[in-house]
């Protein structure tokens, strides 16, 4: 195994650059106590790579059936999805608040209308990727991808969660860590993870 070069207080893994927070910083998803705040709450949509925009295209209308009427009107007037200032391609929001696939269980807590429609076996796809990867956010440049954890008041609890639990972040997103850049980097990430934890001691 190839071994990762280190920038002070970041790391390479292939063609990442990681945040030592990533692998520093404990987190669990603690929906009870957050409501899935993350879906509601920020300055836009969910951010969406130019292929699962198609996707998402392709597979609407087995996800139509697992959205609200609110998220639904949106889609019908404006898409699902739009062009921020930056350029970048998000999905579209009720009232300027929620995701348009933002539903809601019988406790108020948010649920994604996409992933339950690949749990019940209508789509293959599960959910963008930066909705998968959070708390980390992925920002591309031209050689390399920025891998950094996103700290929010909103995710106190999670952090909280993630001290009793003792799970660093990289550990509680390793599906979708997988998912985006695979099992091999993975596992070079993990290695990586336990020499730095060595190198701090």
């Amino acid at each position: 195994m190839r071994k990762a070069a280190y920038f002070c207080d970041m790391f390479q893994v292939g063609k990442a650059l990681l945040s030592k927070e990533v692998l520093e910083e404990e987190f669990v998803c603690n929906l009870s106590a957050c409501r899935g705040a993350c879906c509601i709450e920020g300055d836009g949509g969910a951010p969406l790579d130019d292929d699962e925009v198609q996707i998402i295209e392709d597979n609407l209308d087995q996800m139509k059936p697992y959205l609200r009427k609110e998220g639904l009107d949106v889609i019908e007037k404006e898409g699902f999805w739009y062009t921020d200032t930056d350029g970048d391609k998000l999905t579209s929001l009720v009232n300027d608040k929620e995701c348009v696939f933002v539903t809601f269980d019988e406790r108020g807590i948010t649920k994604c209308g996409m992933e339950q429609a690949q749990l019940d076996g209508k789509t293959d796809f599960k959910k963008p990727i930066s909705c998968h990867l959070y708390p980390i956010r992925l920002k591309q440049y031209q050689n390399f991808v920025a891998v950094n954890y996103h700290s929010w008041e909103i995710c106190e609890a999670a952090c909280f969660n993630g001290k009793e639990l003792n799970v660093e972040v990289y550990k509680f997103l390793k599906e979708p860590l997988i998912r985006k850049f695979g099992e091999d980097w993975y596992s070079e990430l993990a290695e990586v993870a336990e020499n730095w934890k060595a190198r701090e001691s």
